[in-house]
């Protein structure tokens, strides 16, 4: 596995003083990871509250045709597809990280 920098294990060391340096970075990666799926989530909340729906009734309902292919209803849907997969990826590096 790679070796840390002297300087960077001194910070992890001052952020989180109790445990063994694995647990210190799994509890930082755990902090990282669910900070970003708040990011995701409410973006997948954001286009709920938008379009009234959630991904899967989007699609099927092909509200980008629907709606003309408008540049926003196509950002949007991007945008949102891309929050749904970043979200189970990360719901699954949680369940990794806390199975241990």
């Amino acid at each position: 596995m790679a070796n840390i920098a002297e300087g960077t294990a001194r910070i992890v060391e001052e952020l989180i003083p109790e445990g063994d340096f694995d647990e210190k970075v799994r509890q930082l990666l755990f902090s990282e990871i669910r900070r970003r799926l708040t990011t995701f989530e409410m973006i997948d909340r954001r286009m709920r509250q938008k379009y009234g729906m959630n991904l899967e009734e989007f699609e099927a309902r092909q509200i980008v045709k629907e709606r003309g292919f408008s540049f926003e209803v196509e950002s949007d849907y991007h945008e949102w597809d891309q929050a749904i997969d970043a979200i189970q990826a990360l719901r699954e590096n949680l369940r990794k990280l806390t199975a241990k």
